[in-house]
C-alpha cells in the first residue's frame, strides 16, 4: 500500500524519536524532553524543505540549519543519521568520551552540523550572520534556526531579531519550539515571558504559528516563509515537551534525565507501537 508524503514523513520523525531515547538511555544523560518535542519540526525541513545533500556537505548554495538550543543534540544527531551523514549505529555513542556526538554539537567534528552551538542565545546570532553573508555571497541558501521557548529570555536573541530585521533578511527563518517548559518549570512562570507572537511581531518579524507536532501546517508554514520578501520569519510551534512517550509528556523532570531500562523499554515500546497506527 502506498503511503502519503505526510504519512512517511510521521514515520520518520517517530524513527528520530527513537533515535533520540536510544542515544540519552545509552549515555545515561542528555536532554529528552527538548529533544522529543523538536523532533517534527526536524523532520519536515531535512526531509521536506531544505536544500540538501550529504554527498555535497560543503555546496556554497546549501541551505543551513542552526541548533540554538544546542542541548538538545539528540534530535539533530537522530535526524543527520536518518538522513544519511552518518552511520545510525554511532548514535548508541552520544555523550562517550570517545565520541564525537557530544552532547552539543560541534560543526569541526560531526558531518551535517553547520554551527557549534551550546551557550543559550548565541545560535540565533549565527544564523544572522550566515543569512547575511549569503545576501553578500549571492548564494542563494536558506538559514533556519531552532531556538526554545525558554531560550528566548536571552537578551542576545532579541539584538540578533533586530539585526535580522535591520537586513531585511527574508532568507532566515526562526522557528520557536515552544513547549511550554524549561529545566526550572514552566517558562510564564520563570520568566513572565508572554504574548512572545506579539513581540516578534513589534520587532518587525513576520509572525507564524502552527501546531509543531501537524506535519502539514508545518509545510505549509515553511512554504510561506520561503516567498515572503524583504522581512524574516518565525514559527512559533506549539509542542509538547516529551512527545511520544507518555511519562515524559510535559514533565519538567525529563529536560536533563536519562531513563533507566524498565522506563527504556517503556518508551521504545511506544514508539514502536506508533508505526501500527
Amino acid at each position: 500500500m502506498k503511503i502519503t508524503k505526510v504519512e512517511a514523513l510521521r514515520v520518520i520523525s517517530n524513527e528520530i524519536r527513537m533515535g533520540i531515547i536510544e542515544q540519552v538511555y545509552q549515555a545515561q544523560s542528555g536532554h529528552p524532553g527538548g529533544s522529543l518535542s523538536c523532533a517534527d519540526i526536524l523532520t519536515v525541513l531535512y526531509f521536506n524543505q531544505m536544500n540538501i545533500d550529504p554527498k555535497k556537505q560543503g555546496a556554497k548554495e546549501r541551505d543551513r540549519f542552526v541548533l540554538s538550543k544546542g542541548h538538545c543534540a539528540p534530535a539533530l544527531y537522530a535526524t543527520l543519521a536518518r538522513k544519511g551523514y552518518f552511520d545510525k549505529e554511532l548514535l548508541k555513542g552520544f555523550r562517550k568520551i570517545e565520541s564525537n556526538l557530544q552532547g552539543h554539537p560541534d560543526m569541526n567534528k560531526v558531518p551535517g552540523v553547520d554551527m557549534t552551538t551550546g551557550s543559550l542565545g548565541q545560535g540565533l546570532s549565527a544564523a544572522v550572520g550566515m543569512a547575511i553573508g549569503s545576501k553578500l555571497d549571492h548564494a542563494g541558501c536558506k538559514v533556519y534556526c531552532l531556538v526554545g521557548d525558554g531560550e528566548i529570555e536571552e537578551g542576545q536573541i532579541w539584538e540578533a531579531l533586530m539585526s535580522a530585521v535591520k537586513n531585511q533578511l527574508d532568507n532566515l527563518c526562526v522557528i520557536v519550539d515552544h513547549n511550554g517548559l524549561q529545566i526550572d518549570g514552566k517558562v510564564e512562570e520563570v520568566a513572565g515571558l508572554l504574548d512572545i507572537e506579539e513581540k516578534f511581531a513589534s520587532f518587525g518579524f513576520h509572525v507564524l504559528k502552527v501546531d509543531g507536532h501537524d506535519i502539514e501546517q508545518l509545510i505549509h508554514a515553511f512554504d510561506e516563509a520561503k516567498q515572503k520578501k524583504k522581512v524574516p520569519t518565525v514559527i512559533i510551534a506549539n509542542t509538547i515537551k516529551g512527545k511520544g512517550v507518555s511519562f515524559m509528556e510535559n514533565q519538567p523532570q525529563w529536560h536533563g534525565k536519562a531513563p533507566n531500562e524498565e522506563q527504556y523499554e517503556q518508551a521504545m515500546n511506544e514508539l514502536k507501537c506508533n508505526f501500527l497506527k
